[in-house]
């Protein structure tokens, strides 16, 4: 039992480096003030074109950049769409989803199940022999660390400098931001777009670390549960790593209980994250605490001449 709790806990982090990259990129967004439901479309476009690109021999960088690129320029149509010409902000990120699935089921249909060389974990040598810490925390994938990196960074940002506190303002009242001097639209759009390159980074996480493969639908619902988390990490970043954490967990478990033979009943393992998130959805309301930390202003457009 030791050893599989030991086996199990050190997957942690790779299930959840993607759902945290995702969360991180949805908080900065709706901390300004935008509603962006589209992170499943932009996670499938960021893993397709990783994927096209490392196959097609761009290397390993220039895909992972490549990959954050495509679900950036996808991410500023919505923002286009949302900021400048205040589209309804949950049908355009519906249309975002519907986008990158249909784009990569087309794009991606010559390179579906063809392997590439992905990014494998670091050999820590004599650190990686250390009982459980070793693996756990000098043993992961450069990403992982990348990701901890941008969290914490992105935290920072966001409660410590002006940026965040401007970006911030955008986010709870728009109006008085714009009275202060500062560009709501750009604000918005700076802010969608760097959504967009998380959330790609989130779908790079999935081809070309996890899987190292491109398969269609191979987000596999995860943008999505990076939609609950922001809500369960109430737009704090911080307290997005633990509960990245303990998705990640729940998704990680199926695969441990099968390698070591156990008879669980697959499906039902696999609705453990989406149960989770269900859960998280309902939990304000059965506690009876409703009320949300949400930036005042999310979801809502701003026009100039609404200043009051």
């Amino acid at each position: 039992m030791e050893g599989f709790l030991i086996n199990w806990i050190t997957t942690f982090p790779n299930f959840a480096a993607p759902l945290l990259l995702a969360c991180m990129g949805l908080i900065i967004c709706e901390r300004a003030g935008v509603l962006n439901l589209g992170a499943e479309g932009l996670m499938v476009v960021g893993a397709m074109f990783s994927v096209m690109i490392i196959y097609s021999g761009g290397g390993i960088l220039l895909g992972v950049v490549g990959g954050m690129f495509a679900a950036t320029m996808l991410s500023l149509v919505f923002g286009i769409a949302v900021v400048v010409f205040r589209a309804d902000q949950v049908l355009s990120g519906l249309v975002v989803v519907a986008l990158g699935t249909g784009i990569t089921g087309i794009v991606g249909r010559a390179y579906t199940h063809k392997p590439i060389q992905g990014i494998e974990k670091f050999d820590a040598g004599a650190l990686g022999d250390i009982p459980f810490i070793g693996r756990l925390v000098f043993e992961q994938d450069p990403l992982v660390y990348v990701t901890l990196f941008i969290v914490i960074a992105g935290w920072y940002l966001l409660m410590r400098t002006n940026w965040g506190l401007r970006l911030r303002a955008v986010g709870e009242d728009p109006a008085t931001a714009d009275i202060s001097g500062v560009d709501v639209q750009g604000m918005r759009l700076v802010a969608v777009m760097i959504s967009g390159a998380l959330c790609g980074l989130a779908g790079v996480y999935l081809a070309v670390v996890s899987s190292q493969v491109w398969v269609e639908h191979m987000v596999a619902g995860r943008g999505w549960i990076a939609v609950a988390l922001v809500i369960f990490a109430r737009w704090n970043p911080i307290r997005a790593i633990f509960g990245a954490l303990i998705f990640g967990g729940a998704e990680s478990l199926t695969p441990r209980l099968l390698a070591i033979g156990a008879d669980v009943p697959v499906y039902l393992m696999n609705m453990l994250p989406y149960a989770i998130t269900l859960l998280v959805l309902l939990w304000p309301y059965i506690r009876g605490r409703a009320a949300s930390s949400a930036p005042s202003s999310l979801g809502h457009e701003f026009l100039r001449q609404d200043r009051h």
